[in-house]
């Protein structure tokens, strides 16, 4: 059973939601060198690779293989890797990092509805407020530029960002279902999965990479040792020494950070209806989360 939370904890899940919430930022620079396969497949494989390199230094052992298992590999690493790395790589070329972020908020508010239908877990009247809320936040974040598709790019690399959080979300679902598997090797063979699928993409799509400038090679490196790599590793250790419902903090920080550093470091210019989205969609999330969240409050309090 988890403990209350340490001074460790906390400050390995603030380093955590700052590393998430940097991770648009870092691929809105490896754009401006790469293509948005090619930066999807450098941090499914750098990531796949850190992490079996992990896995060998600590020596853990490889489960027994059994169809179920391989099935679910296979499917949590298209939807958790595969397809949301491509879809965020080619979505934000057209949209800032910031709605990336912010439209990564709204996963949670996809799970919900998602494990009430497939995964035994009740919606109670606090889950479908919260639900109700967050979503009338991601279509504030989109707004009426979606209605215009055909006459940009913007409204398809929104959706394609939103899409990423829908696969995500799926991805989460069928991680739940999955059976019982060490965190870290699930974490680095589902990458492996995504390398396998992305790699010939992007050799057909983009071709075989040629090495860019300093700063979009540093964010592709960044991009597969630190937001998938070392996060994944934080993850676990934070699951395992506070538990879930300490972790889902994290939901809170990324989307501000995300347009923290997008509007700094970036310069971008960020339409006042991000900024309500973002209440929206926070809102939403605490309010569907209200009861585990208390229950923290108080854990920690003891």
């Amino acid at each position: 059973m988890a403990t209350a939370p340490t001074p460790a904890n906390w400050a390995a899940i603030g380093l955590l939601g700052l590393v998430w919430g940097g991770t648009f930022m870092v691929v809105a620079v490896a754009l401006q060198g790469y293509g948005p396969l090619t930066v999807a497949c450098a941090r499914t494989t750098l990531g796949a690779v850190a992490l079996l390199a992990v896995l060998a230094v600590l020596r853990r052992p490889w489960p027994a293989w059994h169809p179920r298992l391989i099935r679910s590999i296979a499917v949590i690493g298209v939807l958790n890797t595969a397809v949301p790395f491509a879809l965020l790589g080619w979505g934000q070329q057209f949209v800032p990092s910031a709605f990336a972020g912010i439209s990564m908020a709204a996963l949670p508010l996809f799970v919900l509805p998602m494990a009430h239908a497939f995964g035994g877990e009740p919606m109670s009247r606090n889950r479908l407020i919260g639900v109700i809320v967050g979503f009338a936040g991601a279509v504030v974040l989109v707004g009426p530029g979606v209605l215009r598709i055909g006459s940009g790019m913007e409204p398809l690399g929104q959706i394609a960002c939103l899409g990423a959080a829908f696969s995500y979300a799926c991805g989460s679902i069928m991680t739940r279902r999955c059976p019982p598997v060490d965190p870290i090797l699930l974490a680095g063979l589902t990458l492996c999965v995504g390398a396998v699928i992305l790699i010939p993409a992007m050799l057909a799509v983009e071709g075989v990479p040629a090495l860019a400038a300093p700063l979009p090679t540093a964010a592709i490196v960044f991009l597969g040792l630190l937001p998938t790599a070392l996060a994944t590793l934080l993850r676990v250790v934070i699951i395992r020494s506070a538990g879930s419902v300490f972790m889902t903090l994290v939901n809170y920080q990324v989307p501000l950070w995300s347009v923290l550093f997008g509007a700094l470091l970036l310069s971008e210019e960020l339409p006042l209806r991000f900024f309500a989205a973002l209440g929206l969609i926070l809102l939403g999330l605490a309010i569907s989360q209200w009861a585990s969240q208390r229950r923290l409050i108080g854990r920690a309090g003891n």
